[in-house]
């Protein structure tokens, strides 16, 4: 996900020639290591200009000298670092009481991830208990010249950096970082065993194999791949339509929308998006424009209810209801996995839609 976009658009074709996947950097393509040296570092000082913090008290670069710190920056709605949260989550258990400190850092994508509110429901939600660095001013982002969610830096006892993962994978050289860091720094017990991890719901890991289907935005300001027919002016928009057929990734609106640069936002019930994909999971980041509303809304998959291949935010029907803005996720097909057809209709007006992801 985001920001240098020669950067990324650069590591998104490295790492696909490999995987032999027309991917973006939010696949397992944006997993690109990037091992390090010995120098001094003070970037860990940037976490003096977080917003706030949540689970502790702010944390300094002084007070974490002789620690081994993991930086994990991080947004909520963001599924390439919700499938490295087990990881995360079981470093931070496995070596408190050794001197591990994991710090995340969460740099908001999109407007709503700004909201405080959001980001502590978040963290209960997803059992982040460690501390979370709020960086709604990218000030901390800015401090690591970080240009990736997710973004792993491993910090030795000294402060200085010695290990970069951006994005998923990689998590066996990480916490053999994390281990010989952590005796370098006169820990004891610390052991050679990785953490055994499973992850669940929207931490399963994707099902990279059938991955044909890259990060799709809808905003004007990142959109792509767009091939509907914007129409009459209404009132707060426009009219859209979809054609009759999509080719694979291809997406369309129908009926009443205001194409934002991030959302694109329903003014009239039934309003549809479609898209054709190949992928196991079909995620969307959607809620409603307004905060204590609620949208209800109906998935198809080719036409038909989903049926066992619904996921966790609807049920066999295809029926789910808005009720946050956050990731949802509407299809984890059973297989075989093929070129299929999805389409959202939201019953009633107010839904926002940023982006799809798929796994």
């Amino acid at each position: 996900m985001r920001i240098n976009q020669d950067r990324r658009r650069f590591l998104s074709m490295a790492a696909a020639t490999f995987a032999g996947l027309e991917l973006t950097m939010s696949g397992s393509t944006k997993s690109v290591l990037q091992a390090i040296g010995l120098t001094t570092d003070s970037r860990l000082a940037a976490l003096r200009n977080a917003t706030t913090w949540l689970n502790s008290s702010p944390l300094t670069a002084e007070g974490l000298r002789g620690k081994v710190v993991a930086v994990d920056f991080w947004t909520y709605t963001c599924i390439n670092w919700l499938r490295t949260l087990p990881y995360v989550r079981a470093w931070a258990e496995k070596y408190r009481d050794t001197g591990l400190v994991v710090i995340g850092v969460h740099t908001p994508e999109f407007g709503f991830e700004h909201d405080l509110d959001n980001v502590r429901r978040a963290v209960k939600d997803m059992r982040v208990d460690y501390p979370v660095a709020v960086d709604n001013d990218y000030a901390v982002w800015r401090g690591f010249s970080n240009n990736y969610w997710p973004a792993l830096y491993i910090i030795d006892a000294k402060g200085a950096i010695q290990h970069r993962q951006f994005g998923e994978g990689g998590y066996e050289q990480a916490e053999g970082t994390i281990q010989k860091l952590l005796a370098e720094a006169g820990a004891s017990g610390v052991g050679r065993e990785s953490v055994a991890v499973t992850g669940q719901g929207f931490e399963a890991a994707a099902d990279w194999d059938t991955l044909r289907s890259p990060e799709t935005y809808l905003g004007s300001d990142r959109g792509e791949r767009f091939v509907g027919a914007r129409g009459t002016r209404t009132a707060a928009g426009h009219l859209y339509s979809a054609p009759a057929r999509l080719g694979l990734n291809e997406w369309a609106a129908a009926g009443d929308w205001t194409q934002g640069g991030q959302p694109m936002r329903l003014n009239a019930a039934n309003g549809k998006i479609v898209v054709r994909f190949h992928s196991r999971d079909v995620h969307l980041v959607m809620g409603p424009a307004a905060k204590g509303t609620s949208v209800r809304y109906r998935v198809r998959l080719d036409g038909q209810a989903p049926g066992s291949a619904h996921g966790f935010d609807i049920d066999a029907q295809g029926q789910g209801t808005l009720t946050q803005q956050r990731l949802h996720q509407l299809i984890r097909q059973p297989g075989p996995i093929m070129d299929r057809q999805f389409e959202i209709e939201f019953l009633d007006p107010g839904a926002e839609a940023f982006c799809f992801t798929f796994g």
